[in-house]
């Protein structure tokens, strides 16, 4: 298993993905920056990553054809109706999820980013979280990504308080 590196914010990271809309055309509604390399200034794993929002359920078949077509990796559907790939590229990576317009785990990641955004205080508890649990977990990636379930849940309680 491979150690989990979180990295200072590096500001090209929002413009890495460029060339995925190409790669959908008519199949995409929206593609979304999100996770911790969409927050400016937040630390994060060198990994972009994007929800690619389908204009319908209907098209994602096709869509995942596509993108399967494209040197990504298919991982399946991680429980959200949110299919998973990845991609690794000059030393940082993708991970894009495909969903169709109306998918839930797509929103709560909007709202945690945007939340982020518009915190600073909270996006910098974040990365120190994720610095201190990177540090302890070594190469323990469940020990790395439940330490943070509880941080989420709650920002996203905030978030869901300031709508």
């Amino acid at each position: 298993m491979r150690a989990i590196n979180v990295v200072d914010y590096d500001p090209s990271w929002p413009r890495l993905f460029a060339d995925i809309s190409t790669l959908l055309g008519s199949f995409v509604l929206s593609i979304d920056h999100i996770g911790s390399t969409s927050v400016p200034g937040l630390a994060a794993k060198p990994k972009i990553d994007l929800n690619v929002v389908a204009i319908s359920d209907d098209v994602l078949p096709a869509a995942i054809d596509a993108v399967s077509a494209a040197d990504f990796v298919f991982h399946g559907d991680r429980g959200e109706k949110r299919w998973a790939f990845t991609r690794d590229h000059h030393g940082y990576g993708f991970k894009l999820y495909l969903c169709g317009p109306a998918n839930r785990a797509h929103r709560e990641r909007l709202l945690f980013r945007d939340y982020l955004r518009d915190h600073p205080q909270r996006a910098t508890a974040y990365a120190e979280l994720k610095r201190r649990l990177a540090a302890e977990a070594g190469n323990d990636w469940d020990f790395y990504t439940g330490g943070k379930t509880a941080f989420v849940s709650e920002t996203l309680r905030l978030a869901r308080l300031r709508r």
